[in-house]
C-alpha cells in the first residue's frame, strides 16, 4: 500500500487514458526506466489498462508485499503465543481475570515428571509454613488409643471421636479390658460416632486380636496391623507414622480430593494414590505431608466450596477458581482455627496452642 503513490504507480495511472498514442515515443523513456526490455512491453500493451496497472504493481510490490505481511502478521501471531502460558484452565479463566495477582499454572498434563515433582514439593513446603504445627487430630496417649480412635473416625469427624473416646478409655483403658467388655455398653458409648454397632464389633475384635496374637501390644509393622479387624492401610499408616515414627501416607477423603485437584495423580483407588504420591516425595516426608494436605483440606480447600481467594498455594493450583476467589468472601469460608474457631482435639499439642490454636470443647459442652 505504501508503494502505490510512487512514480511507477503514478505512471501506470497516467498511461491508462491513452495507451496507443504514447506507445511509440513518450513511453519509450518511461518504459525504458521501468522495463528493461521492449519484449515485455508488447504483451503488456495487449492487456487492458487494468492489466498494466496490476502487472508492474505485482512485480514491484511482490517482494515488499511478502515483507509487509511478515512485519504486520508476526506481532499478531506472537501475541496469542505470549498469552497462552498465562491462561488458566477453562474452569479457572474467569476467576483468574478477576484476581490478576494470582498466576495459575497450566494443566498438569503439560508438565514433565520433573516439573510435577518440583511443583508438588513446593506445595508441601508452602503448606508447612502455613501449618507448622500440623499434627494428627485424634487425641491419644498410646498406640492402642490411636488405633481405636482411628477406626472410630470412619464416617465421622475427628472432633466427634475426640469427644467420645475419653469415656471409652476411662472405662476400658487396655486391650484386655475392651476385649472383655459388654458389647451393649460399648455401643452406648460409641453411639455419637455413628455406625456404632459395626464400630463396636471392630474395636472389640481388634482388642481380642491384640491380646491373643500380640500379647496385648499394638504391633509396629504394616503387615501385622492390617490383619486387625477394622484396620486397613490408611489406619495402619496413621498408627505407624504417629505412634511409632515410621513414615506413611494417610490417604483419607481430604487427601484423595486435594491430590486430584492439584493433579498429582488421576488415580481414584487409595492404594494407587498412595503409590503415585509416594513417588513424588522422599519417604521421610510422607507423614508430615499427610498432615499438611489433610489440614489444608479441612480448613481451606473444602469439598463443596474451596476458599480459593484465601488459599496460600493458589498460584500453584491448577484448580484455582473452582471455589470463591474474592478474598473477603473466601475468608468467611475458613474453618477451625483459621476461622477463629477451635481445632479438632480436646488436648492438642503445646505447639498448636502456642500458635494460637484453641482446644475443642468436650462432648455436650455448649
Amino acid at each position: 500500500m505504501k508503494e502505490k503513490p510512487t512514480a511507477g504507480a503514478g505512471g501506470a495511472g497516467e498511461d491508462k487514458g491513452a495507451p496507443a498514442k504514447k506507445a511509440p515515443a513518450g513511453p519509450a523513456k518511461a518504459t525504458a526506466a521501468r522495463k528493461t526490455s521492449p519484449e515485455k512491453k508488447t504483451p503488456a500493451s495487449k492487456e487492458t489498462a487494468a492489466g498494466k496497472k496490476t502487472a508492474p504493481a505485482a512485480k514491484k510490490s511482490a517482494p515488499a508485499g511478502k515483507k509487509a505481511p511478515a512485519k504486520k502478521t508476526a506481532p499478531v501471531r506472537k501475541a496469542p503465543a505470549a498469552k497462552k502460558p498465562l491462561v488458566a484452565p477453562k474452569k479457572a479463566t474467569a476467576s483468574v481475570r478477576a484476581a490478576p495477582a494470582k498466576t495459575v499454572v497450566g494443566p498438569a498434563g503439560d508438565e514433565s515428571r520433573t516439573a510435577l515433582v518440583r511443583r508438588a514439593r513446593r506445595i508441601n513446603r508452602e503448606l508447612a509454613e502455613v501449618f507448622p504445627y500440623a499434627h494428627p487430630e485424634l487425641d491419644f496417649e498410646n498406640p492402642f488409643q490411636l488405633v481405636v480412635a482411628t477406626v472410630l473416625s470412619a464416617q465421622t469427624t475427628d472432633l466427634r471421636v475426640n469427644q467420645t473416646t475419653p469415656a471409652l478409655f476411662a472405662k476400658y483403658p487396655t486391650p484386655e479390658d475392651l476385649a472383655a467388655a459388654n458389647p451393649e455398653e460399648v455401643e452406648e458409648i460409641l453411639r455419637p460416632t455413628g455406625f456404632f454397632r459395626a464400630k463396636t464389633r471392630s474395636v472389640m475384635g481388634l482388642s481380642k486380636a491384640l491380646v491373643e496374637d500380640f500379647g496385648g501390644e499394638v504391633p509396629g509393622r504394616l503387615e501385622d496391623l492390617v490383619k486387625l479387624p477394622g484396620v486397613g492401610r490408611k489406619t495402619a499408616f496413621v498408627v505407624l507414622g504417629n505412634a511409632f515414627g515410621r513414615p506413611g501416607i494417610t490417604v483419607d477423603t481430604h487427601f484423595q480430593r486435594l491430590v486430584r485437584r492439584w493433579r498429582w495423580t488421576g488415580e481414584t483407588d487409595p492404594d494407587k494414590i498412595e503409590a503415585a504420591v509416594g513417588g513424588l516425595f522422599p519417604k521421610s516426608d510422607w507423614t508430615d505431608l499427610s498432615h499438611h494436605v489433610i489440614w489444608h483440606g479441612r480448613r481451606i480447600c473444602h469439598a463443596r466450596k474451596p476458599a480459593c481467594g484465601a488459599c496460600p498455594i493458589a498460584p500453584l493450583c491448577p484448580a484455582y477458581g473452582e471455589g470463591e476467589t474474592d478474598p473477603e468472601k473466601a475468608k468467611k469460608l475458613l474453618k477451625y482455627e483459621k476461622g477463629g474457631l477451635p481445632g479438632q482435639r480436646l488436648k492438642p499439642p503445646q505447639a498448636y496452642l502456642d500458635a494460637g490454636g484453641r482446644p475443642a470443647p468436650p462432648l455436650g459442652a455448649g
